[in-house]
């Protein structure tokens, strides 16, 4: 497991009588950005919500670092992996600056801070690399909807792990803040060397911005790679049942859906 963030080992999942996973084998590496791919009901989200703990396997294990992501308690979980999910709401009057102060609640034990110097440094930061300094006294609903999606990256980064997993994270967003969103992904790792796993709908979004890929299909993983190693017409014909033209773009696919 030397050198992968995640090891899922024969991982087996159902709601109620509708399988989605049996016996599903993975390992994603350390310090990339790793994104999952797939058409709808092809397993990727349900995958996301093992990884992260909202959903418990039948059988076989996720392993985060060769520790079983089973066996730790969420506050522990909270500071190894960060999670941004796809739907995050927060009451109106929510200031941008307490929100993300929230990311520190592992590090609190009973409601008191453990190092008040540590969580206003790592607040701090959080908001400066988000570019949302300015905004800290704002309440979160003024916001649009591209600068709220940072301030809940913002307070991901602010519980410190080097570990961030994103589900579909530009859903929802105009084009201008889909690139903004996925640029500061691909800072965090180059700039942080923090390692991404995140869901992506957009075929294209998802072979510029990541190192890897994992393409799922009927809850299998058909391929895993490179996008400019693995993409090929035949294999999205395979995932998304339909035929695409594959091009390239400086040195990187891309598909033609229209």
């Amino acid at each position: 497991m030397a050198n992968n963030v995640f090891t899922i080992s024969g991982l087996s999942f159902a709601y109620g009588q509708k399988r989605i996973f049996e016996g599903l084998d993975l390992s994603l590496r350390e310090g990339v950005v790793t994104t999952l791919i797939g058409a709808n009901g092809s397993g990727k989200s349900t995958l996301f919500n093992l990884m992260t703990k909202n959903l418990k396997p039948s059988a076989g294990s996720v392993f985060l670092r060769g520790g079983d992501v089973g066996l730790l308690r969420l506050r522990d979980f909270a500071k190894l992996v960060a999670i941004v999910h796809q739907r995050n709401t927060a009451p109106a009057d929510l200031s941008v600056e307490k929100l993300v102060e929230y990311g520190r609640f592992p590090y609190r034990a009973l409601g008191r801070r453990a190092d008040a110097a540590e969580d206003e440094r790592m607040v701090k930061w959080a908001l400066e690399t988000t570019g949302l300094a300015e905004f800290a006294r704002q309440s979160v609903s003024s916001l649009s909807g591209g600068q709220a999606q940072r301030v809940w990256i913002a307070m991901a980064l602010a519980q410190g792990s080097k570990v961030l997993l994103l589900d579909e994270p530009t859903t929802y967003l105009d084009v201008r803040y889909q690139l903004d969103i996925l640029r500061l992904v691909r800072r965090l790792n180059e700039e942080f060397g923090m390692t991404i796993v995140m869901v992506l709908h957009d075929i294209n979004q998802a072979l510029h911005y990541s190192d890897e890929v994992v393409a799922l299909a009927d809850g299998r993983i058909v391929a895993q790679g490179a996008p400019e190693r693995i993409v090929t017409s035949e294999l999205l014909e395979q995932v998304y049942g339909i035929s695409l033209r594959v091009v390239d773009v400086d040195g990187k696919p891309f598909v033609l859906e229209v």
